[in-house]
């Protein structure tokens, strides 16, 4: 799930080198830490929050197999 938000972000931001993706496994759920730029964190987050849904909707589609919760968190 990592590479997965890692490209969609690099897709959406100015600063790609600024982009970074932390995952953390816990028992009942998988953390997937986003951190931006400052400036570009408004063209991650979107107006009223439809990017940052759109990502979590993704994520969440794409990690059926794995029987977890993902939680996509942007920092």
């Amino acid at each position: 799930m990592k590479d997965l938000v890692e490209v969609i972000a690099k897709a959406l931001v100015d600063n790609p080198d600024e982009v970074v993706v932390t995952e953390t496994e816990k028992e009942d759920a998988i953390y997937v830490e986003l951190k931006v730029g400052a400036s570009d964190m408004g063209k991650v987050i979107g107006k009223q929050g439809r990017i940052a849904k759109a990502i979590r909707t993704v994520v969440k589609a794409a990690s059926s197999k794995v029987n977890k919760k993902i939680i996509v968190d942007i920092m």
